[in-house]
């Protein structure tokens, strides 16, 4: 099983995460980043992590799930595929630098590109609007779960 874990504050990473989990099909589950438990990430084979960068970094509740999962994981999923996709305003790099240090901790393995997706959001109207997803990002989260979602079933990862 793949675990889909996300958070989202204008509803961009939601629909991001939802296009990952329409790709993978019944081989992913979606958990939002606030339920997310300890068991569930050790029952999973792989990650996608989904969330906004707010002010240079990941979102607070996304930072809160691996603050609670981390110590719990360690030393037990080294080895397993991740990947990210981050909804931005800008270019989205604090975030995944973020995150990437967290999961080196636990031995996860990238198996794709990091997927950034910029909405260009810069004023504060802009910042707390809800968004809407270009469909060519959310064809490329589609195409991520379901290469992921192969790679798992197969034993690639």
């Amino acid at each position: 099983m793949l675990a889909i874990v996300w958070h989202s504050r204008t509803g961009a990473s939601r629909a991001l995460a939802e296009a990952v989990h329409e790709g993978a099909r019944s081989a992913a589950r979606l958990i939002a980043a606030a339920d997310a438990s300890p068991q569930e990430l050790l029952a999973a084979q792989g990650y996608v992590f989904v969330c906004p960068e707010n002010l240079a970094s990941m979102s607070g509740l996304m930072k809160e799930m691996f603050d609670r999962c981390y110590y719990p994981l360690l030393g037990r999923v080294e080895g397993r595929p991740y990947a990210t996709v981050i909804a931005a305003g800008s270019d989205g790099e604090g975030a995944q630098r973020q995150i990437d240090r967290i999961v080196a901790g636990w031995r996860l393995k990238r198996v794709a590109e990091p997927l950034i997706v910029n909405l260009g959001a810069q004023t504060p109207e802009q910042i707390l609007a809800e968004k809407m997803v270009p469909e060519s990002a959310l064809l490329q989260c589609r195409d991520l779960g379901a290469a992921l979602a192969e790679g798992l079933s197969l034993g690639i990862f």
